[in-house]
């Protein structure tokens, strides 16, 4: 049986901005990170140094020593950590009433553009199709 992988979400807009920067390079020093997101941003580098170090700890990326200085590369992959969080937003927005929130789901759906119902409609045949192997 596969091991799951451990890690821990990106937890703001920042630390999800950095490992989106990382994702689309597949390696960067912080230096190259600040100079990409936080200088446009109007950070200090070491924001962007703290924000590098906390996904480390949260498992999301790794680094290894290249001359004087660490790169830093994705750990787990972007399909992996968006499914996580679909899953983590979808727990949080149906709560204790879930067919309440599935309804109230559809309608926004509905009032930002009513053509992603269908595609909302063919992703749950799909689903369902898969899940019963026809």
């Amino acid at each position: 049986m596969p091991q799951k992988q451990q890690f821990r979400l990106p937890s703001d807009d920042l630390e999800y901005a950095v490992l989106a920067e990382l994702w689309r390079l597949g390696a960067a020093s912080v230096r190259e990170l600040h100079e990409r997101l936080g200088v446009p941003g109007g950070l200090v580098y070491t924001t962007t140094a703290k924000v590098v170090d906390r996904l480390r700890d949260k498992g999301l990326i790794q680094r290894e020593r290249k001359g004087n200085a660490f790169q830093y590369r994705p750990r787990i992959a972007r399909d992996t950590v968006e499914r996580a969080r679909a899953h983590n937003l979808v727990s949080r927005l149906l709560g204790a009433t879930p067919h309440t929130a599935v309804a109230a789901l559809v309608d926004a759906v509905d009032s930002v553009d009513p053509d992603l119902l269908d595609e909302l409609e063919r992703a749950v045949r799909a689903r369902r199709r898969a899940r019963h192997g026809t």
